[in-house]
């Protein structure tokens, strides 16, 4: 294994240097990947990178959503030798200390997907968790399978090969549809699933790019092809259970 971690960022100048400085203790390079935030938040990331040695900036020319961002920050990681990249939110809510968590997973299953599984508190909001519950039904259907226990959580660890090889033939979305997405389609390729207990917070004053209105419509629209895509997998997909037709 040579891991990475990734964040993708936008304007999330407020929590980025805390989250960048409690990363410093894995001893692990870091690929930022900025997809176009604004000036604060730019200079932010230049300051850091010059005080930090092992944080790489990649910064984007305009705001192309974060799972387009994620598509470059993979493909990024891959170039530069990198077989895994563990990667967070740039917003804290993710809890660092579990890294270690996620890296011992890969190293035992190096071929998989290792998703953190949410352990949420009482700032989650009611509405985050009706929605992800609908979510894991979708992909569990999408799947026939309950391997992916959430797959909007961002906190992961992703085998490169594997990914980087997926997106070049997928678009995969652009936006909040990626997580999921690419979670369903790895495990559609065969690839095992791991899921890692962990933390996760809401903060009060905390900056989301969730819109509720058109994500959940992104959401639908990629369950829904999702869905159909299973249909046409149904046969291998039943055969890995071990349904044979007669």
């Amino acid at each position: 294994m040579n891991p990475c971690l990734l964040i993708p960022i936008y304007n999330h100048k407020d929590t980025i240097r805390d989250v960048l400085k409690s990363l410093a203790y894995v001893n692990l390079p870091c690929l930022v990947v900025d997809d176009g935030s604004d000036a604060e938040t730019r200079a932010v990331l230049d300051q850091m990178a010059q005080e930090l040695p092992w944080v790489e900036i990649q910064h984007l020319a305009v705001n192309v959503g974060r799972g387009a961002a994620l598509r470059h920050g993979y493909k990024a990681a891959g170039q530069r030798g990198f077989s895994h990249a563990v990667q967070l939110d740039a917003d804290g809510q993710h809890d660092p200390g579990d890294i270690p968590k996620f890296l011992e997973s890969a190293r035992r299953a190096p071929a998989a997907l290792v998703l953190g599984d949410p352990i949420f508190d009482g700032s989650a909001p009611k509405s985050r968790l009706y929605g992800r519950k609908l979510s894991r039904l979708a992909v569990w259907v999408a799947t026939l399978s309950f391997s992916i226990h959430d797959p909007l959580c961002g906190f992961r660890c992703v085998p490169l090969e594997h990914t980087v090889n997926l997106i070049r033939r997928n678009g995969l979305g652009d936006r909040m549809e990626f997580d999921p997405t690419i979670a369903v389609r790895l495990a559609w390729e065969g690839i095992p699933v791991v899921n890692v207990s962990t933390r996760v917070r809401y903060f009060r004053d905390g900056l989301s790019h969730f819109d509720l209105v058109w994500d959940n419509v992104r959401l639908a629209r990629a369950y829904i092809k999702l869905f159909f895509g299973m249909l046409l997998r149904l046969p291998v997909l039943l055969s890995r259970k071990g349904w044979r037709s007669r």
